[in-house]
């Protein structure tokens, strides 16, 4: 039977999810060093379609992989789930660091953000945002429109640490030279990411990591999915649109984006029913990666969730012969 648009996704929904994230992680294992990213996000995307398949929800994906013309690919429009149960907005990333995967490097990830139906923005027209996010201690204290500096200072003394321990993370890329420069002008330490500003942002809003902010321009479609995780955290995100040409920029503007706007936590998701789950691919700051015990396989994920405010850790353990 058909469930009303208006039922909100609730906690058995994560639990289900996690289901589709560890078979992405699981089929992409023998990708890992292989030097095929491709290879490896298409097996990560069939088994993620496959079980998603399985969940009674309606989904439909804003945040997805590839066009609709190029299915079997999670494309954005997509319905995914049964038909049956909450109507919601997903984001889906099956692997998030295909590139490190391939070539064997920690922190790619499998991830699935959801929100209620119509609450996520769709800011798919314009391929970057610049970013920072923090723990609950830069809310009021760290502004996007500040140097970089004036923000590392403001949350250092919020935090009760001095600036020389303060650790800034960064995609190492050409693009953040002058602000990685100015990171360590400002007395701080840099933690450069390969790739996954996702597992970087979230790593900056928990309690007890070593990262204390995360800076830089990345992907608009993984500001929008750190955003349902930041939610569940507590923490501090926000963002502006970087478009890299005017045409870029008036595609978004024909959207309806705002340009010069910074968008926070609340604009990017608007619901307060956020769900975050990713499961490890390669080991990582955030989870570690499948591991092949004898003959069981093991995953480690993360279940977050805004409405009751928790941090779950799911660790799996799956019978190997059912995988061959």
């Amino acid at each position: 039977m058909q469930q009303s648009v208006y039922e909100s996704p609730d906690r058995n929904l994560a639990m289900e999810l996690v289901r589709a994230t560890e078979a992405a992680a699981i089929r992409a294992v023998p990708f890992i060093g292989r030097g095929d990213k491709n290879a490896a996000d298409k097996a990560a995307v069939d088994a993620m379609r496959k079980f998603l398949g399985t969940v009674d929800f309606d989904g439909v994906v804003v945040i997805g992989e590839g066009e609709k013309d190029q299915a079997p690919m999670l494309f954005n429009g997509e319905h995914v789930g049964t038909g049956n149960g909450p109507a919601c907005d997903i984001a889906v990333d099956p692997i998030d660091g295909t590139s490190l995967t391939a070539a064997g490097r920690q922190n790619a990830l499998s991830m699935i953000a959801v929100a209620d139906r119509g609450s996520m923005l769709d800011a798919s027209s314009v391929f970057y945002m610049d970013k920072i996010v923090t723990g609950p201690e830069g809310i009021g204290v760290v502004d996007i429109r500040k140097p970089i500096g004036e923000n590392i200072r403001a949350l250092a003394k919020a935090k009760g640490k001095p600036v020389e321990q303060m650790q800034i993370a960064v995609l190492d890329r050409p693009r953040h030279a002058q602000l990685i420069d100015d990171i360590r002008a400002a007395g701080a330490g840099t933690r450069l990411l390969l790739d996954g500003d996702v597992a970087g942002g979230i790593n900056a809003a928990r309690y007890e990591t070593r990262i204390d902010m995360c800076v830089g321009t990345g992907g608009s479609p993984e500001g929008v999915a750190t955003a349902c995780a930041i939610k569940a955290l507590g923490g501090l995100i926000q963002t502006r649109l970087a478009p890299k040409t005017d045409e870029e920029r008036q595609r978004g503007i024909d959207a309806g984006l705002k340009m010069d706007h910074v968008y926070t936590a609340d604009e990017l998701v608007r619901s307060e029913n956020t769900f975050f789950v990713a499961t490890g691919v390669t080991d990582g700051g955030l989870v570690e990666g499948v591991r092949r015990k004898g003959p069981i396989i093991r995953t480690e994920s993360i279940v977050l969730r805004s409405r009751s405010g928790t941090i779950r850790r799911v660790i799996a353990d799956h019978l190997a012969e059912k995988w061959l």
